[in-house]
């Protein structure tokens, strides 16, 4: 007994090794239960898809070598620090790819004091490195660094220039001082257009050799994600892990949002002027379950695509949910905004009736 838990022991130590010695992006040791969106993230630039722009002075710089400080913005799951670690894999090669390149994430604590310490002392290591090339300091979230660290990493990035790049990925540019973004080449990555989404869903379908899924089931993962390649991978292992067939009825339950089809008949009763039937249907969705905040937010993306109105009476709607968005964002999330906000549309719509 003692001799098969010392077996047992021993197995589970050298699983647990395995697992901590595999490089981020390798392919080769992927345990079988390992989130897709890992297990499919591309280590080569070629397989990154959407922004091409961007994507083309990427490849520039890893052609020629001479990469400087770059902070790279856009929204979430758009590919940016993916990106950054195809950049530093094509420039420096596996082999020094452990040693040349730290990443500190939102995870991590990147104050003044780890900046002073940690980083400041990666730049200053000596790693040998093919001519050209150099130390790559990844800093994911950066926008969320403190003014204070952001001063002293100024100053970092001036003295070790000689030796070492830093890439910065954040959403929003502008949170970054000022002496920083004058330092850095920026690259701007925009939301993943539907199509490129679908392409990546498909493949990774294909791969996992998964054929239960109906056409109107990936639609639902394309109006879930919004453009989040993250979002939309995660919601499709999800409904599949949860129901085994990814259908729209599926993706909407497990990501608990209100049915797009039930939120049109909503607008059509504001269309309409049917405030009665249209607050009976909105009270409905809320008695499910789903709060305020996932009724709006899903509410203002269905209507970007509705067609039944006038472009006029959808701009009213939209700037009307606006509103009462910020409203329900400040913690004024009762029922009772959403009831005045379907009023608002149907006054909306009567009047330009009553115009016309």
């Amino acid at each position: 007994m003692q001799a098969d838990d010392d077996q047992k022991a021993n197995g589970a130590d050298k699983t647990e090794e395995e697992t901590s010695a595999m490089p981020r992006l390798s392919g080769k040791k992927i345990m079988m239960d390992m989130p897709w969106l890992e297990k499919y993230r591309p280590t080569v630039m070629k397989d990154i898809v959407g922004n091409d722009e961007t994507l083309t002075r990427l490849r520039v710089i890893a052609k020629h070598g001479n990469m400087p400080n770059l902070i790279i913005s856009g929204p979430p799951g758009c590919g940016k620090t993916t990106s950054i670690h195809c950049l530093a894999l094509e420039l420096l090669g596996k082999a020094n790819y452990k040693n040349a390149v730290l990443e500190l994430n939102a995870s991590d604590s990147r104050g003044i004091d780890v900046v002073r310490n940690k980083i400041k002392l990666f730049a200053q290591q000596k790693v040998t490195l093919p001519r050209g090339r150099h130390k790559i300091i990844i800093l994911d979230e950066a926008d969320n660094m403190t003014s204070a660290a952001q001063q002293a990493l100024r100053r970092t990035m001036e003295l070790y220039s000689a030796t070492t790049r830093f890439a910065l990925a954040c959403n929003i540019s502008s949170k970054i001082i000022e002496p920083i973004q004058s330092r850095c080449a920026i690259l701007r990555y925009t939301k993943l257009s539907q199509k490129h989404i679908m392409k990546r869903v498909q493949e990774i379908l294909q791969l996992e050799s998964i054929a239960s899924f109906t056409p109107k089931g990936l639609e639902a993962i394309l109006f879930i994600a919004d453009g989040d390649m993250r979002n939309a991978i995660n919601s499709m292992q999800a409904t599949y892990s949860g129901f085994g067939c990814i259908t729209d009825e599926n993706v909407y339950k497990v990501c608990d949002v209100p049915h797009p089809v039930q939120i049109r008949k909503i607008l059509d009763d504001a269309k309409n002027c049917d405030i009665r039937a249209g607050i009976m249907k909105m009270n409905g969705l809320l008695k499910m379950g789903f709060s305020t905040l996932d009724f709006i937010g899903t509410l203002f993306r269905v209507t970007k695509t509705y067609n039944d109105v006038d472009e006029k009476t959808k701009l009213d709607w939209i700037r009307d949910m606006a509103f009462i968005h910020a409203r329900i964002a400040d913690g004024l999330d009762s029922p009772l905004q959403l009831n005045g906000l379907l009023a608002k549309m149907c006054l909306s719509t009567k009047g330009k009736k009553n115009k016309f």
